[in-house]
């Protein structure tokens, strides 16, 4: 990988948003928790979240990932109270699809991912993208909300 394509891949708004990731830590008593990891890179992250009617009521993350992994965690986290599985799941299929299928980046309420449409190139960088979706797909299905 060449220096202006890490300068393209790292661009400032990435690490604006890696820089300021909501809900981060843990609750003290969630519903469920659950920990995602990419094999590839380690980057890992844990979603402890909490629920009403099936939506997501409370929400913390604690993101061990590259820049990448750490702006969709941003992006995941300043909409994800009040979603449900099913919204959160479209959002995931949205984001893989945008990275792999070359469709367009995911629409709201997930506005902002089109900030990773550089990561295109990049597949051993894609897991690291998908993990705040996959965390707390899983931390939901623990609830049945699946």
């Amino acid at each position: 990988m060449s220096d202006s394509d890490l300068l393209k891949l790292y661009s400032k708004q990435i690490l604006a948003l890696a820089a300021e990731i909501p809900h981060l830590g843990e609750l003290d008593s969630p519903d469920a928790t659950a920990k995602s990891r990419s094999p590839l890179c380690g980057s890992t992250v844990t979603v402890s979240l909490c629920t009403e009617n099936g939506k997501i009521t409370h929400f913390a993350q604690n993101v061990k990932a590259c820049a990448l992994g750490q702006a969709s965690a941003a992006l995941l986290g300043k909409v994800v109270i009040g979603l449900d599985h099913d919204t959160i799941l479209r959002g995931r299929d949205a984001l893989k699809d945008m990275l792999t299928q070359n469709t367009p980046p995911p629409s709201a309420p997930f506005d902002g991912y089109e900030v990773l449409l550089p990561a295109r190139e990049f597949k051993n960088r894609h897991a690291s993208i998908l993990l705040p979706f996959t965390a707390t797909l899983a931390a939901l299905d623990k609830l049945g909300n699946g």
